[in-house]
């Protein structure tokens, strides 16, 4: 459980750095938050995936 909190937290550092240096590439920063977001809950719930 906690490698996929480490890859939620590292897919959105990964968004958010990409944000702040204004490096878009257009919606796949948002899909990494998405993705990021729903591992960090999922595994704050107490869920296996």
């Amino acid at each position: 459980m906690k490698v996929f909190l480490i890859i939620g937290i590292i897919l959105f550092v990964l968004w958010l750095a990409g944000l702040i240096g204004s490096f878009t590439l257009g919606g796949l920063l948002h899909i990494l938050l998405v993705i990021a977001l729903i591992l960090i809950i999922l595994n704050l719930l107490g869920i296996g995936v």
